[in-house]
């Protein structure tokens, strides 16, 4: 052969004596195709005004009705575990949080887990209370009975819960509903 360019069946073992292959163009690629709007058959669609059904829209999906007993029994296990060990200081934070997370999942859910936020907000502000009643000795008896209050109040809650019980704790106001 009398061209510079070697055959295709011939190959060297020296990068450099290769030819550049010229680059290809690179084409855009199809747009991927919409996700569905929703899963099929959950939850069914919501009967409108009109006749017309609306699909699943987002958003969290509600919870069957274990899910929420055991989402609900553990608001209070949750808030219970972080009171007993960090001596009430953190089980304000983890009770707010399974609150802001688990609100809007069912009516259950919100009940008891609004519950366990109500326990926690009562405990702390008989706790912080207690502080300076520390200097006059009686803000540790005050002090270890709202931990104490804490503690049997979120059991309680977290049997209710699990039974499917609609319970308000007692001596609890409602500042979260």
């Amino acid at each position: 052969m009398s061209d510079m360019h070697p055959r295709p069946d011939e190959t060297s073992t020296d990068p450099a004596a290769q030819p550049s292959q010229p680059v290809q163009p690179v084409q855009p690629s199809q747009p991927a195709p919409p996700p569905p709007a929703a899963e099929p058959g959950y939850p069914p669609p919501a009967p409108q005004p009109g006749g017309e059904t609306v699909p699943y829209a987002g958003g969290p999906k509600p919870m069957t009705a274990q899910e929420e007993r055991t989402t609900g029994m553990a608001a209070h296990g949750v808030a219970l575990g972080a009171t007993v060990l960090s001596g009430g200081a953190l089980g304000f934070v983890v009770a707010l949080v399974m609150y802001l997370v688990f609100r809007d999942r069912g009516p259950f859910v919100r009940h008891h887990s609004a519950n366990a936020l109500n326990v926690q907000i009562i405990a702390g502000i008989v706790m912080l209370i207690s502080i300076p009643l520390m200097f006059v000795l009686i803000g540790f008896v005050t002090f270890a009975a709202a931990w104490l209050f804490a503690v049997i109040v979120h059991i309680i809650g977290a049997v209710k819960a699990n039974n499917g019980e609609w319970w308000n704790p007692p001596m609890t106001p409602n500042f979260v509903k």
